[in-house]
């Protein structure tokens, strides 16, 4: 998986408008100790993730105009079979997060055979904000998506086209009729658990289809009160990391804050299939998004050590480039 160390960190004035769980630094603090504490934050995701065999590599940033780029997950996806998308976003001043030398790294230590690149459709104010806008079924193929100017359907089905998912497009709000800004706070898919908001879905038939859907092949749905949601339990997600003596195993990665939020029978069904990995990270939270957000994973086939590099086909949509600039990788595994 992919972490980004934030050195100036700090909740974006640019998305506080239609982010409804993003937050103001408490008073008095200043942006040095805000930058600061998130840093530790960033720190201790790394290294409980690391004591779990999970692989991860840390790309660090200085530039103080990138306060959200903690979360490369809504620009950067990546996919079995060496396919990789990097996607437009909404607010002007998280555009330049988007960093070639991360899609370098992937390329020279990565089997990656397609970078497709949707981000000339910004000029446009067409979104789609990775898997934050989509929340993506690794085992049934399936991008859920709660439908918002985050998350054009028309980019959706795009998407779905090119990398081999079925879209689930819905409407998600909360009880004041404001509507979710991203998908992956109001839930995350596993392979045998779901955590899902469900009741947040206010069309009772698209509700149903959605539940269908996640239960189909036997997944077992946790469902989340909007309270939990808004306590960032929603912005999990299921990673496989390995044992001291080298078995696989499967974390629900998920902050601190959300843990607490969950009854002890919803604790208990996740760790029927993952064990429960909880990081306390409340200065990340403040720019209204949690552990889910911070991870980009990594799905592709390592290269073997004495392989030459070779050269990948990249397709650009709209022939826009991607823009530049950072440093550090992780996991070969599921990120669901």
């Amino acid at each position: 998986m992919i972490l980004i160390r934030a050195e100036r960190f700090k909740p974006n004035p640019a998305t506080a408008a239609d982010n409804a769980f993003q937050h103001d630094v408490p008073a008095g603090q200043d942006d040095d100790e805000t930058a600061a504490k998130a840093l530790a934050e960033m720190d201790a995701v790394a290294e409980a993730l690391r004591a779990a065999g999970v692989r991860v590599h840390v790309f660090s940033d200085e530039d103080h105009t990138r306060p959200d780029s903690v979360f490369p997950n809504n620009w950067l996806s990546t996919h079995a079979g060496g396919n990789v998308a990097v996607y437009p976003m909404y607010a002007s001043n998280r555009r330049h997060e988007r960093r070639a030398d991360v899609l370098e790294l992937l390329k020279s230590e990565y089997r990656v055979q397609t970078i497709i690149d949707y981000s000339g459709l910004e000029p446009d104010g067409i979104f789609l904000e990775g898997t934050g806008a989509m929340v993506l079924d690794h085992v049934s193929r399936v991008a859920y998506a709660a439908r918002s100017h985050r998350a054009d359907t028309h980019v959706l089905e795009r998407f779905c086209t090119d990398f081999g998912y079925e879209p689930m497009a819905f409407d998600a709000v909360d009880h004041d009729g404001v509507p979710v800004y991203h998908t992956n706070v109001m839930g995350c898919v596993g392979t045998d658990v779901a955590l899902f908001a469900l009741d947040l879905i206010p069309d009772k038939h698209r509700r149903e289809q959605v539940r269908e859907r996640l239960t189909v092949n036997g997944r077992t749905v946790v469902e989340l009160t909007e309270d939990q949601v808004r306590h960032f339990a929603g912005n999990a997600v299921e990673l496989c990391g390995r044992t001291p003596d080298g078995r696989r195993s499967y974390i629900m990665a998920m902050s601190a804050e959300a843990h607490r939020s969950l009854r002890q029978d919803q604790i208990d069904e996740i760790e029927r299939s993952c064990t429960i990995l909880s990081v306390d990270i409340p200065t990340i939270e403040l720019a209204g998004g949690s552990v889910r957000c911070m991870i980009a994973g990594v799905h592709l086939d390592k290269r073997p050590a004495a392989e030459p590099e070779i050269t990948e086909a990249v397709e650009a949509i709209d022939e826009h480039p991607v823009t530049a600039d950072g440093r550090d990788i992780v996991d070969e595994d599921a990120d669901a």
